[in-house]
């Protein structure tokens, strides 16, 4: 079989079917809401339709959350700290970092002119208070593991790309300087597919969760207040599945790549092999969650999947190890390495 006649075949064979794919998830893309008859409504002043506020805000009362940083909460009612009813209360409550708050009570003051949305938390029975709902969210992030993994990354994602980028030029220098090579994936790479197959799955999520940013931004922020890491669960939209499926499926490759790497006869090239692919890793996240929100990642993904699946098949690394010396060796018979007979 000639590759480089088959690869533009398999290029429109590929666009095609993603195209497919796409129009598909478009289609199962948003949260199912229940519209239900009897859900609260008021017709009081400050009154708030809870199904239309859950929907729009992605919380309501009884929702917990965990304070990021010191808040300050006013004790009395937002209507009496407004001129048009009456002095206004300086009365507030400090709320410390890290406090678990819960929603107690949703307010609209359409005359506040730098929030309409009042919130009331309560931390315990005496300490609870109303505070504008954009200055709630600016420091408080929603209680449940998987929402403060989505904080902290986000909002340390520089902080780990450095680290990163810092650990391969690290294992790079201590590589050149004992071996003079440097072993990394598509190029040099460990004689197992998993490392190939861990850069497919990284680039594939990051074009899901850019595709996610692009398009359906209001399905991210439900799926960071209410959270879940089961991709069967039938409230959730069908792309939001496929993420949280690929999010498994790139963890589930990590562990058989270092367990593949742990194989490897030299622990000072693994360490600087294992550097590398995560190296490479952050660079195919940060490409393809920037490029796809403008289309150029979409093509640029067909291509790199391609690039990926020919390198693999050009080296054509070795699956064999001696028996004795226990490194890679290109065929069964004597060891390049340490002349052993292996059969």
């Amino acid at each position: 079989m000639n590759i480089n006649k088959s690869l533009p075949n398999m290029h429109k064979r590929l666009y095609i079917l993603l195209c497919l794919c796409f129009s598909l998830i478009l289609s199962g893309c948003y949260y199912s809401h229940p519209n239900k008859m009897d859900h609260w409504a008021a017709n009081g002043e400050g009154a708030v339709d809870s199904v239309n506020f859950y929907i729009n805000h992605h919380y309501w009362t009884g929702y917990n959350f965990r304070s990021t940083d010191t808040l300050s909460l006013q004790t009395a009612p937002p209507l009496a700290g407004l001129p048009d009813y009456g002095a206004i209360v300086n009365d507030t409550i400090a709320i410390n970092s890290h406090d678990q708050l819960v929603v107690a009570r949703v307010m609209y003051v359409p005359a506040d002119s730098t929030d309409s949305v009042w919130v009331k938390v309560a931390r315990d029975q005496l300490t609870q208070g109303w505070i504008h709902e954009s200055t709630l969210l600016e420091h408080v992030v929603p209680d449940d593991p998987i929402s403060k993994f989505i904080y902290y990354f986000s909002d340390s994602r520089s902080v780990y790309v450095l680290s990163v980028f810092g650990l391969v030029v690290l294992f790079w220098l201590i590589q050149s300087v004992r071996h003079k090579r440097f072993r990394i994936v598509h190029f040099n790479d460990i004689p197992s597919f998993y490392p190939t197959l861990l850069c497919i799955c990284v680039s594939g999520s990051a074009a899901l969760y850019g595709s996610i940013q692009r398009f359906i931004p209001a399905t991210w922020v439900e799926f960071y207040f209410r959270p879940t890491l089961n991709p069967f669960n039938t409230e959730l939209p069908l792309i939001m599945a496929l993420f949280i499926a690929s999010v498994w499926c790139m963890l589930i490759v990590a562990v058989a790549v270092i367990d593949e790497i742990r194989r490897q006869p030299d622990i000072g090239d693994n360490l600087s092999y294992l550097a590398s692919l995560g190296g490479v890793c952050v660079v195919l996240y940060l490409t393809f969650t920037l490029t796809t929100p403008i289309y150029i990642g979409y093509p640029l993904l067909l291509v790199y999947w391609a690039f990926a699946v020919r390198q693999y098949i050009k080296h054509q690394p070795s699956h064999l190890l001696c028996g004795v010396c226990d490194k890679p060796i290109p065929h069964k018979g004597r060891c390049p390495h340490c002349g052993a007979m292996n059969k």
